[in-house]
Order: C-alpha cells, then structure tokens, then sequence
C-alpha cells in the first residue's frame, strides 16, 4: 500500500490537496497521511508582555486544528479512503520532511499559495523548502485563481 503524506494548513487549497491526495490514494491503493503542523508564535523583546499569552495562544491554535481534522476525517471516512491524523507543533518544513522519511512516503501532495516572487524571495515558502529536501515526489496543488470579473467567495 503506498503511502501518501498530505501536509495541510487549513487555508484555502487545503480541500484541493485532499481532494487530489484523495485521487492518488484511490488510483494506487494508498492511504493518506494528513499531517498539520502548528507553527507557535515568533516573540521577539516588543511583544514580551505577551509571552504569558503563549501558552494559550498554541492551546487554541492545537484546539482549532483538531476540529478541523475531526471534519477531514469524516470526509476520509465517508470515501472508504485508509487514512491517519497528525498535528505536530514546530517548523513545517522540518516536520513534514522527517515525517515523509519515518513513514516511508512514496508521495508527498501539498498546496502552493501563489505568492509573489519577492514574497517568496524574501519570506520564503514551505513549499520550496519540502521541495528542496524531499527524497520522494512532491505534488504541489496551486492556489484556485479567480477568473476575471468573479468574485471569491
């Protein structure tokens, strides 16, 4: 069974990796892996005073990423799809690269946001940096773009 390691972060091409994670699992007999990781909040000396949020402030983001996980897993469910759950707290690009070579991925499907060139330049994005270090193939789901004159809903 191939195993294919579906890292989401619950923005707006989340439901385009499951959907096209949910494809390859059906179209090689797989089952997903669907990994979010919970970046904590950078504190730097001008938000000292916050420190003492914290704590809750990681509690609710955990909080949140369960519920939503809860609903991919009923989604996973009702398409008969193998599936895991993993929330992690830490770097993204760290956890999904070790967690592809813990669970021997032979896929790993993951959305792009689209931002710019200087974004991405200056900023930087997890998915350059699961593509950099990967040792599988990477699906990369882009951003759904809106046509002309549409509004987003």
């Amino acid at each position: 069974m191939k195993t294919i390691l579906t890292p989401i972060d619950f923005s707006g091409v989340s439901d385009g990796v499951i959907r096209e994670a949910v494809a390859l699992a059906r179209a090689l007999d797989g089952r997903m892996v669907v990994l979010t990781v919970i970046e904590p909040p950078v504190i730097t000396s001008e938000y000292a005073p916050m420190v003492e949020n914290f704590a809750a402030i990681t509690a609710a983001g955990e909080e949140a990423a369960t519920t939503r996980l809860r609903q991919i897993v009923r989604q996973l469910e009702a398409k008969s799809i193998p599936h895991t759950t993993m929330r992690l707290l830490g770097a993204p690009v760290v956890h999904i690269v070790e967690q592809a070579k813990k669970l021997s991925a032979d896929y790993i499907v993951m959305g792009s946001h689209g931002h710019g060139a200087v974004y991405d330049l200056l900023v930087g994005t997890t998915t350059h940096g699961v593509l950099m270090r990967a040792t599988c193939p990477v699906v990369i789901v882009p951003q759904k773009k809106n046509k002309p004159g549409r509004k987003r809903r």
